[in-house]
Parts: structure tokens; sequence; C-alpha cells
């Protein structure tokens, strides 16, 4: 099983697979680290990734990108129509409540939601991952911005799912890049806490975090946004500069055509990225538009006064986010760098001068986010092991409940439970008295720090079944509020409790011992302790697809999955005809014409070029079986004539290799060679017999093939050649290496017995050795 991490970017997404004892990046299709965010569609089939990239200028009404600004949002939202609308080619519109697109796509107009966009976009990244794997993919951590909303999220899930992918967990940018880094930190203090700056600077968004860690486990202490700040705004002021660079010197109007604008806004990109490294740079834009080529000089500190409104907006969310977190900058111990556009000298020094320090670069700015996506994932899963590591997220907006209020606590309307930096994962008990059913409604607390456009309504969920209690009374109601894993709100449960009366225990002192013997010991008090007594029916109505939806979103996709593979696999088919009639008829005219009869020659070559005629003709656009036929057709003569020209070459070096062994073994065994001399005579006769039968089948064999014409069918093959040698060493060599039997070794003669004397006057005194004195004896 493989889990996979995906930074799920606006520009290019990456991804990571935790493997080897290690994280890789996988590469796509053409040997990137990244592949592009865009989905663009054709009159036949979809691009989606590295294709789509190259349909980008060319296609541009039916190509789309900036998928992480779309998903999850109405096609009404100021942001969409103020904002992003500019950024996206492909007209815009709604689709049942999110806004879409409206493309051409297979000859007629069709409309996509930004989830099935997304959807379809994963579906590559998975496909990507699986290639490269050389397994299925299923399990994924997809990163998402800190700032995402609740329906933002839940359209990201039902993107995964529509694309074929369980997402574990939905991580933000910035506590993905946090894991990465406190991971391989073996110096976290465990008694206080590092903190650590991570600012993250991408194409389209700017976040920054506080982050504490300490021996395994790390907390998102605050963290503070800008949605509206990051490389392509860098990027619009270039080309915004260059527009009206152009219409004075060279009297043409950009802004009036896309695709003129789109080649300026590739060109300003590079120009921005070769400024990050150099104290200048040019801008080279080839046929811009009306056939004209376009060149501009530019330094550093003409794009730093250019983009200084911006540098200027990174300060406010470093102040917010370390007063979110209550540290002062001194309390900072690092800052890391995170994101594409951090390379920038100008971003990098504001950055600097705030925290007064160096910043550190220990993480891969591009790839951070995607390693630490595929470690979550793979903690998560079962399949590895993992060193332990907590990772405590926060949501990043407060979320409240109201509800009907009753006459005994009219006053009662609304509780904000869960804070903004409330821990993600959290659960809290709501408390309700009731007699009744009723509903309750969550919002965003602060509808004002939303994304413009995005409603604070999150959703209504009913408590039904609940009535009065025994006496009458209120019912006691506890509703459970969850924000889970993926930073998402759901009611999970709600049950009736009931006051049973119950005893206080004896309290007993810090010593263990009971009141002495004759004191009065303290009368216990009564208490009420709630005991859970029935559970209750929630009913919820949030900002989720429709199960039925999703459902059908999936098959739909399928579909349209299966009608690419058919076009990709019919292009091949297709330019492996083409290539196939270029390949033979350059051979049949030089290297295979001896190997083809002169009549099936001149028919050949006719149909090689009625078949190069075909295909730029009506063979241009047709299925994949008539590919099929017309390459069969050729085979099935192109190919004969391969093979023998093959075997051609293959047959002199069989035979020389055949009659050698023939050779040995009759020399071997009609010889007098003393080797071989202990082999019976019989055995010897076997081995000539069987050379001398394969030498006949060969002499046979090859006479007929040196008989017939080139182009005749083959007489004999290398391979047979092959298998007889085989077939005859099989035979003899096991009777040729019989070892020589051991000379026979004689049996030694029996020991002379010797003669047996005994002392018949010897005492046993006498007969034993004399005791020693313990003295030397001197002659």
């Amino acid at each position: 099983m493989s889990v996979i991490g995906i930074d799920f970017g606006n520009l290019q997404s990456l991804i990571a697979v935790a493997r080897n004892r290690g994280i890789d990046i996988v590469c796509n299709e053409v040997s990137n680290r990244t592949t592009p965010s865009l989905v663009s569609f054709g009159t036949k089939r979809r691009f989606l990734g590295e294709a789509a990239k190259t349909q980008e200028v060319s296609n541009f009404r039916n190509t789309v990108g900036s998928l992480k600004r779309l998903v999850g949002r109405s096609f009404a939202d100021k942001d969409i129509q103020e904002v992003e609308a500019q950024f996206i080619t492909a007209p815009l519109c709604d689709v049942d409540g999110e806004v879409g697109v409206r493309v051409q796509y297979l000859g007629s107009e069709n409309t996509f939601s930004a989830t099935q966009l997304v959807a379809m976009y994963l579906s590559k990244l998975r496909e990507t991952a699986s290639a490269d794997l050389k397994t299925a993919v299923s399990d994924v951590v997809i990163s998402v911005p800190g700032w995402y909303t609740d329906s933002q999220r839940r359209h990201i899930l039902s993107a995964a799912e529509i694309a074929g992918l369980n997402c574990l967990r939905l991580m933000s940018d910035t506590a993905a890049a946090a894991l990465g880094y406190g991971i391989t930190k073996t110096d976290l203090p465990e008694d206080t806490t590092r903190h650590v700056a991570f600012v993250d600077m991408g194409h389209s968004s700017y976040s920054v975090a506080i982050v504490g860690f300490r021996k395994g486990q790390l907390t998102i202490k605050s963290t503070s946004f800008d949605r509206h700040l990051g490389g392509r705004y860098f990027d619009e002021a270039l080309v915004n500069h260059f527009a009206d660079h152009f219409m004075e010197t060279k009297k043409i109007d950009i802004r009036s055509n896309k695709k003129a604008i789109l080649r300026l806004r590739v060109g300003c990109e590079k120009l921005k990225k070769v400024l990050s490294a150099n104290p200048q740079a040019m801008l080279n834009v080839e046929n811009i538009m009306d056939d004209m080529d376009v060149s501009a000089l530019m330094n550093r500190e003409e794009f730093e006064a250019l983009i200084a409104p911006l540098i200027d907006r990174m300060i406010n969310p470093l102040e917010q986010a370390l007063a979110l977190s209550g540290l002062q900058v001194q309390d900072v111990d690092f800052v890391e760098m995170v994101g594409g556009c951090t390379r920038i000298p100008a971003v990098k020094q504001r950055i600097s001068e705030f925290f007064q320090r160096e910043l550190s670069f220990t993480l891969n700015q591009d790839e951070a986010v995607a390693r630490g996506c595929a470690l979550q994932c793979a903690m998560l899963s079962p399949a590895f092991k993992v060193r332990d590591f907590q990772v405590r997220d926060t949501n990043s907006y407060p979320i409240k409940f109201v509800w009907e209020p009753i006459k005994e606590s009219p006053a009662e309307s609304e509780l904000v439970a869960f804070p903004r930096n409330n821990v993600v994962p959290s659960t809290k008990i709501l408390t309700f008295y009731r007699r009744n059913p009723f509903d309750v409604e969550a919002y965003y607390a602060r509808p004002e720090e939303l994304p413009h456009g995005i409603k604070p309504w999150l959703g209504r969920f009913s408590i039904k079944g609940v009535t009065a209690d025994p006496k009458g009374e209120l019912s006691t109601i506890k509703v459970k509020a969850r924000l889970n894993i993926h930073g998402i709100l759901s009611v999970d449960s709600a049950y009736v409790v009931e006051d049973v009366p119950g005893e206080e225990e004896e309290e007993v002192d810090e010593s263990g011992e009971s009141p002495a013997v004759g004191e009065e010991a303290a009368p216990k008090k009564t208490v009420k302790k709630q005991v859970r007594k029935q559970d209750l029916q929630v009913v919820g109505v949030t900002t989720n697809l429709d199960v039925k939806l999703v459902q059908q979103l999936c098959s739909t996709e399928g579909e349209m999955a299966s009608s690419d593979k058919l076009v990709v696999d019919t292009e091949h088919k297709k330019n492996e005809v083409e290539e196939y009639v270029y390949e033979m008829r350059s051979k049949v005219e030089g290297s295979l014409r001896p190997f083809l009869e002169p009549s099936v020659l001149s028919k050949f070559l006719a149909d090689l070029n009625d078949t190069e005629d075909w295909l730029y003709g009506d063979g241009d656009d047709t299925t994949k079986s008539a590919y099929v036929e017309r390459l069969n057709t050729l085979r099935s003569v192109g190919d004969g004539a391969v093979e023998r020209q093959r075997e051609a070459e293959l047959l002199p070096k069989a035979e020389t290799q055949l009659r050698d062994a023939i050779r040995k073994f009759l020399t071997s065994a009609s010889g007098k060679e003393e080797r071989f001399a202990h082999i019976a005579a019989e055995e010897k006769k076997k081995v000539v017999e069987r050379a001398q039968k394969a030498q006949t089948w060969l002499d046979n064999a090859m006479a007929t093939q040196k008989a017939q014409p080139a182009y005749a069918p083959l007489a004999v093959f290398a391979s047979q050649i092959n298998t007889e040698r085989t077939e005859l060493a099989h035979f003899a060599t096991p009777i040729l290496s019989k070892p020589k039997p051991k000379p026979a070794t004689p049996e030694p003669a029996p020991a002379a017995a010797a003669p047996e004397v005994t002392d018949t006057t010897a005492t046993p005194e006498a007969a034993a050795p004399p005791k020693s004195t313990g003295e030397m004896d001197v002659d």
C-alpha cells in the first residue's frame, strides 16, 4: 500500500510519497517534479496538468486554472467577480449554486463546477502517482490554505472522493510545513517551547503561522493571512507596467487581446524569477500580437518600486500573528520561509527586518508542504510505522451556535463554541433544556473576517425526539459538536441525561488514614450525577454536496476518464501505424528488398503508400479498430520479411555453433584420449550416433534453406538449431563427463602379535612401582 501527500497549489502542485524510509517527490510524465494546476477541454478529450499547459494560450477559452481559488465558492461571490475573473480566461457561470466554467468539449457546450474541475485534476495526480509507484494509490493527505472555510473544505473532500481518493486529512499548508520541520528535529525541548514563525508566500496567497514545538508535538499558536498577496500579483504589476510601456513605445494595446495578455504574463513570470537572482533581466515575448515581437530591460530596483505597495502589505499579517500568539518579536526563535515567492530579495528583506533576525531556509521552499502531507498520511495509515509526533492545528474563524430561545431563558440564544485558534480536532458538549424538538444553527461568529462573498452560515442541525421529563419539566439535552480532523464542523450526536442523586464518597486525608476512633465522622454529601438516558436523532443540513450528486459526478468522471483513455490509445495506435509505414518503406527499399518476392514487394510498397495517404485523409480521424486493422494487414507481410532478414543474420552463427559441438563430441567419443578411456564403448557409441544424427539433420535443413530464395518461407530457424545443440549437449555431456573410478585400496596385513611374558615369581609388592622418597638418586 502506498500513501501520498498532495500540495494542492494554485499554479502548480506537488506529489510526495512515503517510501524507502523517507519521503520522495513524484515526477510526472515529463519528469517534472511539479504539475501545472490546469484543466483544458478539447474536441476529443480533456487535457490535464502538463498536457493542459500546452493548451494554455492556443485554447485559452477552454483552459481553466486557479482551481484552488474557485472550489467551494459561489458565482456571485465578490472575490470571484472582482478578482478571480481577471485571472481565468474561460467564461465563468453558475453550476448548481457553485461557480463553474462554460467550455466547448467534444464539439458541444458543457458546464463544469469547480468541484468537478478539482476532481479531474486530482484524478490526474492520482494517475501520476500510480504510474511512478507502479501500484494503485488511494490514501492521501491534501494541503489546503488555513483560510479555507468549512464549505471549501467540504468541496475538496467531495472532489477527492470523485477522483477515487481516500482523503485521510485536509491539512493546512503551514501545519504540513511545520510537521516536516519538527519531526526531523532531535533537539526539541521537553520542558520549554521553541517558537518558530512559518512565513508562506505562494502564487496567490500569503500566510503566517506561529508554531510552538516541544518534543514529540507541535501546536499552531496563531495564524494570519492575506488572501490576495502572492506571486500572481507581482506578475500582474509587471504586466500592467509593460502593457503601458508597449502602448507608449510600440503603439499596441495588449489589454485588448487575451492571447497577448497571456503571453505577456508568462514572460513577466519568467522575468520575476530571473530578477530574484540577478540585478537585471530582459523581457522577450515573441509574436505578442499583430506579428510583433517585444522586448524590454528591467533592473531589480525598478521591479521593487513597482511591487512596493504589495511588500508593505506583508507587515500586517505578521503583526496579527504575533498578537494572537501572545508573543513578542524577541520570543520567536526561528523564522522559516516557505513558498516560491519568498525567494524575492525584497520579500526576504522585509520579513528579516520585522523579526530582527536572519531568516532560516532549512526546508525546501517548494516541497516542504508536500513532504509534510506525505508524513501525515504515513502517520495516519496503518501500513506505516512513523515516529510519534502530535500535530495540533487550529481553526482560523470562530464558530457560534444560534437557537430559538425559550421563555424560561429568553436571553440565551447563541454561544461561541469554537473560538479562533481552537485546537483541531476538538469536541464540545452543548447543554440545552427543552421539552420539544429544536434546531441549532452554526455560523461563523465574525463574518467580516471571511473571504469576500462567503456566507457565514455553516449548517442547521435538528434535534428530534425531545420530550419533557417524567415530571413535565424541561429535559436536559446534551449536544455533541465537533471540529473534525479536516477542520469541518459537525454535530455528531445528541442525548438526554437524567439527574440521579448519589452520595459523595468519604474524604481521606493525605496520609491515607480514616478519622480516628472516637472522632465524629463528617456527614456524607448528597450530589446529583448526570446519567445518559436516551439517544436522540440529529438531522443535519450543511454545505455538503448531495450524496446522489456526488455519485452521479463519480460516474461522469469515470465515463470521461474512459473516453480520454480511448482517445489516447487511438492516437498512440495511429502514431504506431504512421511509424510502421515510414520505417518499413525505407527498409523495403533497402535491406529488406531481397526478402520479399518481387510481386509481393511491389504490392506491399503500394499498400504502404496507400496507408500514408489514408492517414492524412479519411484515416486522420477514425476509430482505434480501423488503425489496428490497417496495422495488422501491413504486419502480415512486413513482419515475415523482417523475420527472414533476422534469421539470415542468425542462422550462420547458429550453424557454426552446432557443427562445433558435433565435432567436439565426435572427437571425444571416437578418439583414443586417455581421459575418456574409462567410459564404456557402448556409451561412446551412443554419443557418436547422437552426434551423427544431429549432423545429418543439420546438413539436410541447411541444404534446403540455401537452395531456396531469400524471400521463401524458412526451412529452418536459428532457434531450432540452438535447441538441437542444447539437446545434444544434454545427451552427450553426462556420458563424457563421468569420473574415473577410484583405484582399489589393498587391505592392510594383520600386525604380528607381541609375545606375552608373565612373571610368576613377582609378588604384588615387587610388581608395583617403587614409591618415591622425595629424594634424588645420584650415581
